[in-house]
């Protein structure tokens, strides 16, 4: 089964061009399948079989979130592999993951945005920082910007979103004065450590930023507020706020690269949810 997993890999990285991270989730969850069914004859594998997988992840604690992602990547991979005639069956087929609970994203007010933009940040962290909150970039799309995707001049940012797609997003005076300052500081760091690549975001040790330290960096602002925050935590920030004052919810859903607009109207219950909240602490006050 390795060898149609081979394929599929190939499949959904040319064909159907699926971003490296969705790709690498995709032959994690199904080799940990293959590995579980001992067996490389997919003909071989039945429903049984698929049940059992499901009630060991349960057994182990994995959460509902990951079992419905594993679930979801052997539906394409069985769907595929029908298509292409290598399975006779399609025993997952009648499985349908359990409905995952809809929670309402973190999000951060203007003050506390405010607070974490004032730390003792690098150049370099103030302009990642303000990318990811006046752009709503994803932690991807952020590390894999290159210094051409940057227009000072129109106060844009071209990035790549899930499957390569291209959009362009403004940014504000705020952010402009970041990146303008960064991307002189850049200068200096490329000729410092001989750096010739294009590629946007450099470290003060003349590394280029990983996602793990973007990851690190919002977690410990995150520790300021006494608030558990990711780099997504910024992306929904910049929805909601948008939202909440006044941008039409199409621009919001191309502005965040989504190409279905119900997944952008989570953010109105957000907005919602806030304006309550604001209401009954002036109220009680």
């Amino acid at each position: 089964m390795y060898e149609l997993l081979s394929e599929f890999i190939e499949y959904i990285e040319i064909e159907k061009g699926l971003s490296n991270n969705t790709i690498l989730a995709y032959r994690r969850d199904i080799s940990s399948f293959i590995d579980y069914c001992k067996t490389e004859d997919i003909n071989l594998i039945t429903r049984l079989h698929i049940s059992s997988y499901i009630l060991s992840l349960r057994e182990n604690k994995i959460s509902q979130t990951s079992i419905s992602r594993k679930i979801s990547a052997l539906k394409s991979f069985y769907k595929w592999a029908s298509a292409n005639e290598y399975s006779t069956a399609n025993p997952i087929s009648a499985i349908e993951p359990a409905k995952l609970p809809k929670y309402l994203p973190k999000v951060l007010s203007i003050n506390e945005i405010s607070a974490l933009l004032k730390e003792n940040l690098s150049t370099t962290q103030l302009a990642a920082v303000e990318l990811l909150y006046s752009c709503g970039l994803r932690v991807s799309e952020l590390c894999n910007l290159n210094i051409n995707d940057i227009n000072l001049k129109s106060k844009h940012v071209i990035c790549y979103g899930k499957g390569s797609k291209e959009r362009i997003v403004p940014f504000g005076e705020c952010a402009f004065k970041a990146i303008n300052n960064y991307l002189k500081y850049r200068e200096t760091l490329a000729c410092e450590f001989d750096i010739t690549s294009s590629r946007l975001l450099i470290t003060d040790t003349g590394r280029f930023m990983t996602r793990q330290d973007v990851y690190r960096l919002i977690h410990k602002l995150g520790k300021i507020l006494n608030k558990e925050i990711s780099p997504h935590t910024l992306r929904h920030t910049f929805a909601t706020h948008l939202l909440e004052n006044g941008a039409d919810l199409r621009v919001v859903q191309e502005l965040l690269g989504h190409s279905d607009v119900a997944t952008t109207q989570l953010y109105t219950h957000i907005s919602k949810k806030r304006l309550k909240e604001i209401y009954f602490s002036i109220n009680n006050q």
